[in-house]
């Protein structure tokens, strides 16, 4: 199978080398960058299967960094930060990232988040056919060959594109597991906990809730045509989320 790439951008070059170690030692390919400039002439270079991004750095945050990385590249960002607020996680999904986690970090959450990232990635792309775990979720591992209608979006599982009214979104992979996930299950209640052990194929932990609020929030801002009043993806007040 081939060998996955992660591109490590952090302006400390000692978090850096502790990273690529750890990571190597997985048998990831890893590549770094020292800042956001950096990375995006990387992310135009070469694809990745995992951008693990730091917040603070010179010239472009990393914030700023993941806007533009989301222009060309659907690559699951995983933030690393000091910065531990909720309203710093919440900017940083915002801006386009999958995951987040705090410094100073456990090395085996690292390792086993950036797992998690890169195998729920490579399963929608189709790179790991060969794993015995062939899908986040056995009930839509089958690839629908029809496209799937739902109200004003199209959604091509052989593609892996959503279009609202024709027009080409673009999600991120997480929004797209999620879309596709309540939309094959319309009508159907998730919890936020059953969501995000679905969508993020790892077990629920305190805070995951405000994780799935800030992507069901970003996934309404696409997909809705009055993205403040949804009538796609609804809130089941005390219970959780549903596609009608």
């Amino acid at each position: 199978m081939e060998t996955s790439r992660i591109l490590i951008v952090d302006d400390n070059p000692e978090i850096r080398e502790i990273i690529h170690i750890l990571l190597e030692g997985e048998g990831f390919c890893i590549k770094e960058a020292s800042d956001g400039q950096q990375a995006l002439d990387l992310t135009k270079k070469l694809d990745f299967d995992l951008i693990i991004l730091d917040i603070m750095m010179p010239g472009l945050n990393g914030y700023q960094t993941c806007i533009e990385i989301r222009k060309n590249s659907n690559a699951p960002i995983l933030f690393l930060s000091a910065r531990t607020k909720d309203s710093d996680k919440t900017l940083g999904f915002s801006s386009g990232g999958d995951d987040y986690l705090a410094k100073p970090f456990s090395y085996n959450e690292l390792i086993s988040r950036a797992k998690a990232l890169i195998r729920r990635y490579q399963v929608y792309r189709g790179k790991d056919a060969s794993s015995p775990q062939t899908s986040l979720y056995p009930q839509t591992s089958k690839l629908s060959k029809e496209p799937l209608i739902f109200h004003h979006l199209m959604i091509n599982e052989e593609k892996e594109e959503v279009t609202s009214d024709g027009i080409p979104l673009v999600l991120t992979d997480t929004e797209y597991a999620m879309l596709l996930l309540l939309v094959k299950h319309r009508r159907q209640i998730f919890s936020a906990q059953h969501l995000y052990e679905s969508v993020w194929n790892e077990p629920y932990y305190y805070g995951a809730n405000n994780t799935v609020m800030v992507h069901i929030r970003n996934l309404r801002l696409k997909i809705e045509k009055d993205p403040k009043n949804p009538t796609l993806l609804r809130t089941v007040w005390g219970k959780g989320y549903r596609c009608d």
